[in-house]
């Protein structure tokens, strides 16, 4: 193993913690052996873990892929209630958070402000040579946190019980740098609280060099659950039922109620596979912007005594959610699809039938202007803009039409005002929203739970990287959960929208195929 040399020093970060109270010690090591997922066999073990991976456009890898572990505190959101979750030695301790003050006027507090009491404990120093997400708070916002944020009707049943969020803190961190082929290991030093600065820096060290020592394990067993079984997938629509739901959500159009309602369905299917062979498979067969695996452990607690089912999210989603950015914000509204050709010819065929296609033309539009009117709410007067419109995107199994709002934020708004002014996105609900998502209520029948949120992170630097729950698998113990919608407007036709959903489906069900089979 190569020497562990760890920066900046005692002397250093006493100098620094002039700056703020919460700083990066880091070890650089080569990695150029290495995979991020044969590092997070070795890291994560059984503790709550993420990991973060990114192939841009579906085609060129990020720099950096992120890995949580050794992570012992999250934010859990139950029945509209907050509470910090911390794993001690002697077990865990659940303390609910007191109620969440808001930052405007005549506006009740919610979980966003929550969070933000929580970020503003720290002044983060950044440092040269480490990427711009050094921590934060990492998880995922699930689609009925809206009932936060708006009015909506409680009438849909809570069919999978799973929290409306859970953030974890990530103050450990490993990032895997593929341009330069190394390993950073990351450690906050939070330099603010009962500890003094120096036992705050060995914490640290001894955090990195906790994480060093597992490099040299063996990866984790991808063996398959010996205590599952495997069951075909059961959808909670049957094609004629969904289609129907098609022929009610014109109505609702045609009735001038709403111009667009996006219509999901949910399969059901149990599997044998590991959760991360299913990971390794999906990220494998459709390479996505946002790729995801989160294990949340024994963070979840337990009922009645007993301890919750696991809960894995297993994700490649092709659409970001928002972004915040040196004080920029960013949509990017997907919406038009197409399967890919098998050939080249029928693929360039597949991409002009799409973007000269009226009806996906005219929906796309109309979730782009949403996008402008979300970002419209948080930006400063004349800077809304639409960098990228109407651009073909490919994915494994499918091509969609892409563009890009942006907005420069207005003074003191900050990266949680940007995800309640967008959320949920428009692309998972239709427009207009509000209205939309009441309908979605009626039609839908069942709570959407984590499908349709987002999922990212908000950094200690006050970034904010999200992306749209889609292409996701919710695996609550051996149960995969799977989700699509087809945007209905007012020339759909039912089985095309229900083809659409169906197209949305295949990868993660090959994803499963596969692990199964492996």
């Amino acid at each position: 193993m190569p020497k562990l040399i760890i920066k900046p020093s005692l002397d250093e970060v006493r100098e620094l913690s002039a700056r703020g109270n919460l700083i990066p010690v880091y070890a650089e090591l080569p990695a150029d052996l290495d995979t991020p997922v044969s590092l997070f066999l070795r890291l994560a073990g059984s503790d709550p873990a993420f990991l973060l991976e990114s192939v841009d456009g579906g085609e060129r890898i990020a720099r950096y892929s992120f890995m949580g572990v050794r992570l012992r505190e999250a934010f859990i959101l139950r029945g509209g209630q907050l509470a910090r979750h911390h794993l001690t030695d002697s077990g865990l301790r659940i303390e609910p958070l007191p109620e969440p003050v808001s930052n405007e006027p005549g506006r009740k507090g919610d979980v966003l402000d929550a969070l933000r009491a929580e970020m503003k404990r720290y002044a983060f120093v950044p440092l040269p040579n480490l990427p711009r997400f050094c921590g934060g708070l990492v998880g995922y916002t699930g689609y009925d946190v809206a009932r936060q944020f708006e009015a909506l009707p409680e009438t849909a049943r809570d069919v999978l019980g799973t929290p409306e969020a859970i953030y974890l803190l990530a103050d450990t961190l490993v990032a895997f740098d593929h341009a330069r082929q190394r390993l950073l290991i990351i450690a906050c030093a939070f330099t603010d609280g009962a500890e003094s600065l120096s036992e705050a820096y060995d914490d640290a060290v001894a955090r990195i060099k906790s994480i060093f020592a597992r490099l040299s394990a063996p990866m984790a067993d991808l063996a398959p659950n010996p205590a599952a079984v495997c069951s075909p997938a059961r959808s909670n629509k049957t094609q004629d039922e969904y289609e129907r739901l098609v022929v009610q959500a014109k109505e609702y159009i045609n009735a001038g109620d709403t111009f667009q309602i996006q219509v999901s369905r949910r399969l059901a299917r149990r599997t044998t596979a590991h959760p991360f062979a299913i990971y390794r498979a999906l990220r494998r067969i459709n390479p996505s912007p946002w790729m995801f695996y989160f294990d949340f452990g024994a963070l979840l607690g337990s009922k009645g005594g007993n301890p919750l089912p696991p809960l894995r999210l297993i994700g490649a989603s092709p659409e970001m959610h928002a972004r915040f950015e040196d004080g920029i914000a960013t949509v990017r509204p997907i919406a038009g699809t197409r399967r890919r050709g098998l050939t080249e010819a029928e693929d360039r065929a597949m991409a002009q039938e799409l973007i000269t296609d009226p009806k996906e033309r005219a929906e796309h539009v109309m979730l782009v202007d949403l996008g402008r009117n979300d970002i419209g709410r948080i930006a400063k007067y004349g800077t809304v803009s639409v960098p990228d419109l109407m651009v073909i995107e490919n994915y494994s199994h499918v091509m969609h039409i892409v563009s890009s709002v942006q907005g420069t934020v207005r003074d003191g708004l900050d990266c949680f005002d940007v995800l309640r002014a967008s959320f949920p996105a428009g692309t998972l609900t239709g427009a207009p929203k509000v209205r939309t998502m009441a309908i979605i209520e009626a039609l839908e029948g069942e709570r959407r739970g984590i499908y349709g949120g987002c999922a990212g992170y908000f950094s200690f630097n006050g970034m904010m990287d999200t992306c749209i729950i889609i292409r996701t698998i919710v695996m609550i113990g051996d149960t995969c959960y799977l989700q699509a919608a087809g945007g209905v407007v007012a020339d759909s036709t039912p089985t095309g929208e229900y083809k659409e959903t169906a197209n949305k489906l295949r990868a993660t069900m090959v994803a499963i195929d596969e692990a199964e089979q492996a």
